[in-house]
């Protein structure tokens, strides 16, 4: 006698949800296959898009494979409605004109698996973005559509504009705008030159719509309601006395006694300077020729590292671990900034220039890729001492969401702390982000390079209404071993890129202008 099979549950074939940082190497590959004759997405450009607004990111997995990516972000009606190109609206692909407070969702890019078609997933991308826009009472999307029959068509029609035309009137099929204007999008025109590399539509794209009909009928409290919670992150900095030492174990201590005072102040962030471990050489108390001092000091980064991840999790605080030499896998020496996360999690981020003295005395390497590191207060960006000189960087950094930048310095005299100060007002102010920067103090006798420290220690603001006076958070006292503390608003960030006297983010150039990273495709 048979016995009936067993009934077995299977979890869903294919989702839609929203994209993780995890997925960032799907998605670049699921690109390289549906646009293969142009660079995909850069790993930098999609943790913009994810970092700066997570909820309008999606993607369709198909049996564990992303088969589809959407990327959207908020955007105010003006710039949505004016003449723009893609390149000026997306601040050159990395989503840099995210407004939190936009009005309406602007439909970056949909690309679909073309082995997939047939199971409707860019009709349900599209469905996740009407659905993002209702729950967050926008008033609709608006985006720029390709036109992938026009060039055939060119002869025949004579225009982009009579080409839309005929295909709103279903005098003929295309088959993207078709599928939009079924999906109750409206045209408002065509945009020339909106994505050139686009020979299908010939450089034009459709300027679609679609109003969210439940807007009205929203409270206007509860659309005053939608933007981002105001929130306060508190960041401390050391400015650390560098002085003889007899053991690794002596370091610990003494970096343990600043973590705990800063921890029972409840601070987010703690922020040692560049280098600060090269008071380990005091161990040997002998002087050592420079290259051999930093080969010495690379036999302290495993326990370095494991010193301040047991330190953040055991205070409950993220730390700036300043900067150490560190072998890399080629046998490089890079000058590395542990970032070590309450979570128990460990990041790195080289000192990407070498200044001509770390590279003369030292043989430190520059790193070749910069990335922000989320925390549980959101995105931050590292930039080692000489690294804050280079505009393009922090910009790179910012265009991933970055709104904290951390500075981890040593100079040595006062010219060439205030090179390090002014380029990190500049940056401040140019990117409108807070810019907090720690250096080492005192004398190190018998360690080459590191013979005197200035330092004046501070937390930088954008210069505008919301800030102090000066653009100063906190400061500390020249050359004196101190803690400084910053209660920092992210909000008023927000507002200042947003309604600020000077808007520096909005009114960058992107026709003119951007920043590419070109090694390793990042």
């Amino acid at each position: 006698m048979s016995t009936p099979e067993q009934t077995i549950d299977e979890g869903p074939k294919l989702i839609v949800r929203n994209a993780q940082l995890t997925d960032i190497a799907s998605i670049r590959t699921l690109c390289k296959q549906v646009y293969a004759d142009t660079p995909p997405y850069s790993e930098a450009q999609l943790r913009g898009h994810l970092l700066k607004f997570p909820d309008g990111q999606f993607v369709a997995v198909y049996e564990d494979r992303v088969v589809g990516y959407c990327a959207t972000f908020r955007i105010s009606e003006k710039l949505a409605f004016e003449p723009h190109d893609w390149w000026q609206i997306t601040g050159g692909g990395f989503a840099s004109r995210h407004d939190s407070h936009g009005d309406w969702l602007y439909g970056m890019e949909v690309f679909v698996d073309p082995n997939m078609r047939g199971h409707r997933i860019g009709q349900r991308l599209y469905n996740e973005r009407k659905a993002l826009c209702t729950r967050l009472g926008l008033k609709g999307i608006v985006f720029g559509g390709r036109l992938p029959g026009l060039a055939r068509r060119w002869k025949k029609v004579g225009s982009a504009q009579a080409y839309v035309n005929m295909v709103k009137e279903k005098k003929i099929i295309d088959r993207t705008l078709t599928f939009q204007l079924r999906n109750g999008f409206e045209v408002l025109g065509v945009l020339p030159g909106y994505l050139p590399p686009d020979r299908e539509s010939m450089g034009y794209a459709s300027h679609l719509i679609w109003r969210n009909p439940k807007y009205h009928r929203l409270e206007e409290g509860a659309r005053q309601q939608r933007g981002r919670i105001s929130e306060s992150v508190r960041v401390s900095l050391v400015q650390y006395q560098q002085r003889r030492l007899s053991s690794f174990k002596e370091f610990g201590h003494q970096v343990e006694y600043f973590v705990d005072v800063v921890a029972d102040y409840k601070s987010d962030f703690v922020v040692f300077p560049e280098l600060f471990t090269l008071q380990l050489l005091s161990i040997e108390n002998q002087q050592i020729p420079a290259s051999e001092a930093i080969e010495t000091l690379t036999g302290y980064t495993e326990p370095l590292k494991e010193l301040l991840s047991d330190l953040a999790m055991k205070y409950n605080i993220n730390i700036i671990g300043g900067s150490h030499p560190t072998h890399d896998e080629n046998g490089n020496v890079l000058n590395i900034c542990y970032v070590c996360l309450r979570d128990g999690s460990v990041h790195g981020q080289a000192k990407i220039h070498p200044t001509p003295n770390e590279r003369y005395w030292w043989n430190i390497e520059g790193g070749d890729s910069s990335h922000t590191i989320m925390t549980d207060c959101g995105p931050i960006g590292v930039m080692i001492c000489y690294d804050i000189e280079f505009p393009e960087l922090s910009r790179h950094l910012v265009d991933q969401g970055a709104q904290l930048l951390f500075v981890p310095f040593c100079t040595d005299e006062r010219q060439s702390y205030m090179r390090v100060r002014y380029c990190a007002q500049a940056r401040a102010v140019e990117n409108q982000c807070f810019v907090a920067m720690a250096g080492n103090v005192g004398n190190l006798p018998n360690v080459d390079n590191m013979d005197i420290q200035y330092a004046q220690s501070c937390i930088l603001t954008p210069c505008d209404f919301p800030f102090a006076r000066d653009g100063i958070a906190a400061d500390t006292t020249p050359n004196v071993e101190m803690v400084a503390f910053a209660d920092l608003r992210i909000e008023d960030l927000n507002t200042a890129r947003r309604t600020g006297t000077v808007q520096n983010l909005k009114d960058r150039r992107f026709d003119l202008y951007s920043v590419n990273w070109t090694r390793h495709h990042l």
